[in-house]
């Protein structure tokens, strides 16, 4: 069964699959099988093409793999083997940041890897970050809110970093300073930061095992707290929710076999995908 496809900038799809190898389609010619799992492959995650061709897999096994192609060979660069339990979400930092990958784990924990050169990575962990398991984890993007509008002052921006995670127990928690959000009523099953163009709004759409898709929206300016919105009730689990890039469609993805696309204006459901 094929778990979470990825497209790099280029074009290139990878696929993370039930099966041990993971399929990395050719540029000239077969695809290319990556092994090093010894379990099902949850989740893949491109880092940013000013690094070079890097990826990430996590896994059942409960290991990280980090892989980079060089000279048209894929290798092994880095193994993570820190967690107890299945790791099941891998997504990297915006790239002004540099190298970090947040990794979450069944196991409840959190854990941040930073390249910090010369093949070597600093590993920070959060234990205890959801009761139960840790589900899903999404950057919050390098833009500085009202960017849009303020004036630019010439300054380097005071990017913040922040990171949202959905767990096992429910919870929607955001890590800058940790913050839970309680909008679901059973396993939130994934998360994801919409992509942001400056405006002074931050917004995170979730969903869960009680097949409920929400939105949660804060307003930088007014300081107010975050507010979730229901989006749409399915009648089954649903899996993954992924944001267009101008953040006005979003893509569900659940047990029902069929991606689902909710467009912003009303939030209407505006087509089904087989």
């Amino acid at each position: 069964a094929q778990h979470d496809p990825k497209r790099d900038s280029p074009g290139t799809v990878l696929k993370a699959t039930s099966q041990r190898p993971m399929a990395l389609p050719g540029r000239h010619g077969p695809p290319h099988d990556l092994r090093g799992h010894e379990g099902p492959v949850w989740q893949v995650a491109w880092a940013h093409p000013m690094y070079g061709n890097i990826l990430a897999s996590c896994s059942y096994d409960r290991k990280v793999i980090i892989w980079k192609e060089e000279n048209g060979t894929w290798e092994k660069t880095h193994e993570h083997s820190g967690h107890d339990s299945s790791v099941n979400s891998v997504c990297w930092a915006p790239h002004h940041y540099g190298l970090i990958l947040a990794c979450g784990s069944s196991d409840g924990a959190i854990s941040l890897l930073t390249y910090t050169g010369e093949g070597q990575w600093e590993v920070k962990k959060i234990n205890n970050a959801h009761a139960i398991g840790c589900n899903a984890v999404s950057w919050a993007p390098a833009v500085v809110p009202g960017s849009l509008i303020d004036q630019p002052s010439g300054q380097k921006p005071n990017y913040i970093k922040k990171f949202a995670s959905g767990g096992c127990d429910n919870l929607i928690k955001l890590w800058k300073e940790e913050q839970k959000l309680e909008a679901h009523s059973d396993w939130v099953r994934d998360v994801a930061w919409a992509p942001s163009i400056g405006l002074p709004t931050s917004t995170i759409a979730s969903c869960s095992q009680d097949g409920h898709v929400f939105t949660s929206t804060y307003d930088d300016a007014s300081g107010n707290t975050w507010s979730p919105k229901l989006l749409h009730k399915f009648n089954d689990v649903v899996w993954h929710v992924s944001w267009s890039i101008t953040a006005n469609i979003l893509a569900v993805s659940g047990g029902d076999n069929k991606v689902t696309l909710l467009f912003s204006q009303q939030w209407l459901q505006v087509d089904h995908l087989p």
